[in-house]
């Protein structure tokens, strides 16, 4: 596994840090891998789809 160093607004990883407090996660590095590959499972089934409604995962 690769280590990559981001930066994320305050709020967001404020709402990161409650979702581990509650057990959701069990820590934030788990909770930011699975919006990746959540994010990128949707990528992949808009292409397949080809359906044309597109997310924009851009904003902040």
């Amino acid at each position: 596994m690769e280590r990559v160093t981001l930066r994320i607004p305050k709020q967001q990883i404020e709402e990161v840090e409650q979702m581990v407090e509650t057990g959701e996660f069990p820590n934030r590095s788990e909770a930011i891998r699975s919006a990746v590959r959540e994010m990128l499972n949707e990528q992949r089934e808009n292409r397949e789809s080809n359906n044309g409604t597109k997310r924009s995962w851009a904003k902040v």
